[in-house]
């Protein structure tokens, strides 16, 4: 028994929520450096301030993919409750945020802390949606779907990005006051929380998720129904060797820092690996006790038996966020140091470029909506969509790599159409290939696993990054982006050892 067809309005409905999710994510990208930077630190903290973002969705996306497997909640089915439950905490954040020196003495803790709540909840919301556009489409219409979400992400992230200097543009005031938050970014994030909610309320309210026992007729005799048990048996026949090489390698990575002077931050990094290693043995000694029905095991064994077209794809996405995180950390100190010759945030020219970068933004994501729907599916259909995402990476670094051509700040839009059509394949290309090559009944877990790849890079970055510009680039966040080429080169080449029947 195969999936009702969907017509446009159908996957208009499963994808406009993301509209609002990445209304908040745009405002969170382009803003929180600004916001930190407003609020007194420092050029070389911003990578610790922005670590919270990819550490909430390293803990966060592989649990709610593995519990939104098991959800149902009656008419509210198995990934809605999670749409909704992260859209009413990311709007408390985003309304929260600007206010964030007005609760503490230092609203910086205050930011930094509601930076991790409204990343954690954006997760909630996000994760399920990604497993959403499978669970509610057949095979043959898995391009089509992943493209309209991204189509909604770019249209998102233009009304996010922009919205700033649009208020700028009507006559709000745009520079700070005492170290207060500019009205423009007050007032954009309040927007954003009503945008996120209502964007979110609509696919909750206009979709109707199909029942476990449908799911199991559309899947077929044995899939859907099929015992998690493999998993298991699999994980109890390991032995703690592997786990013991994360330990290890958390304490060489921590030892590293006192020795060579590193940044503070690289200590996360070496916590999480040893982190990973500790719950690795745990998971095996659960499973090995015959303790069958424990998150923490599944989660590990269906990490590390991942299935091998998820693996190579993940190399691919490990470079890819690397490069965007570098971006979105970056992008403000860049513009405003190298574009508009101020490195003050509290200066007219600062927060000018800081709204300019908003454009920016806006013009990549608006790029990639475009990008999504003309441009990708007749590349996937031409060439495959393998070969289509090698262009489209390529496509970003020389994006990334113009920004030392260009002396024009106006001209960096020229920049931002690489990144656009970059961006779009990054968000649609490796779901599309592994929707159709998952099994439905993990969905869920699987793209909670396959999105660590995109926050392990991002807490590289922000745990390495700054040691490393501290250390060869001191007060040059330019060289930044010569960075983000390097890796989408590596991206695509990655992207070489993935073989897909288009």
């Amino acid at each position: 028994m195969e999936k009702p067809r969907q017509s446009w309005a159908g996957l208009f409905n499963i994808s406009f929520g993301f509209f609002g999710i990445q209304i908040g994510f745009a405002l969170q990208n382009a803003n929180m450096s600004r916001i930190f930077q407003t609020l007194g630190s420092s050029l070389d903290d911003l990578p610790a301030l922005w670590v919270a973002a990819p550490l909430t969705g390293l803990l966060v996306q592989p649990i709610i993919g593995y519990m939104s497997d098991r959800t149902w909640l009656g008419r509210l089915g198995r990934r809605r409750p999670y749409f909704l439950a992260g859209a009413i905490l990311a709007a408390i954040s985003l309304f929260l945020m600007p206010l964030s020196n007005s609760f503490l003495a230092d609203g910086l803790i205050m930011a930094a802390v509601l930076l991790w709540v409204l990343d954690a909840s954006l997760n909630i919301s996000m994760e399920p949606f990604r497993a959403f556009v499978g669970d509610m489409l057949r095979k043959d219409q898995h391009t089509a779907g992943y493209a309209v979400q991204t189509a909604f992400i770019g249209v998102g992230a233009v009304v996010g990005s922009i919205f700033p200097y649009l208020l700028d543009a009507w006559g709000v005031a745009n520079t700070s006051v005492d170290g207060s938050i500019p009205d423009t970014v007050r007032y954009s994030f309040w927007f954003g929380a009503a945008a996120l909610f209502l964007a979110v309320m609509w696919t909750v309210v206009a979709t109707d998720e199909y029942s476990p026992e449908q799911m199991a007729k559309f899947a077929g005799e044995g899939e859907e129904t099929a015992p998690t048990g493999q998993t298991i048996r699999a994980l109890a026949a390991r032995d703690y060797d592997g786990a013991m090489v994360w330990i290890l390698a958390g304490a060489i990575v921590a030892a590293s820092v006192g020795y060579f002077g590193l940044e503070k931050e690289v200590y996360l990094l070496g916590a999480l690996l040893a982190a990973y290693g500790l719950a690795s043995m745990v998971a095996i000694r659960l499973a090995k006790g015959g303790t069958s029905s424990n998150m923490l095991s599944q989660i590990v064994g269906d990490f590390s038996g991942m299935p091998d077209i998820m693996k190579k794809l993940a190399l691919a996405q490990f470079f890819s966020w690397s490069a965007l995180f570098i971006m979105w950390i970056n992008t403000t100190p860049v513009v405003a140091i190298n574009f508009y010759g101020s490195g003050d945030p509290s200066s007219a020219a600062y927060q000018e470029a800081g709204n300019w970068v908003g454009i920016l933004f806006a013009v990549y994501n608006g790029v990639a909506a475009i990008a999504a729907l003309a441009l990708l599916p007749l590349l996937a259909k031409r060439i495959g969509k393998v070969k289509t995402h090698i262009v489209g990476l390529l496509c970003g670094a020389a994006g990334y790599a113009s920004f030392f051509l260009i002396k024009d700040p106006e001209m960096l839009i020229i920049s931002e159409i690489g990144i656009g059509i970059a961006w779009a394949s990054i968000l649609a290309m490796p779901y599309a290939i592994l929707a159709s090559n998952l099994p439905q009944r993990k969905l869920g877990i699987y793209m909670g696993l396959f999105n660590v790849f995109i926050v392990v890079p991002q807490l590289l970055v922000a745990t390495v990054m700054g040691t490393i510009m501290k250390i060869f680039f001191p007060g040059q966040p330019i060289y930044t982006m010569a960075f983000a080429a390097a890796t989408l080169v590596l991206a695509a080449l990655a992207m070489l050892r993935v073989k897909n029947s288009d």
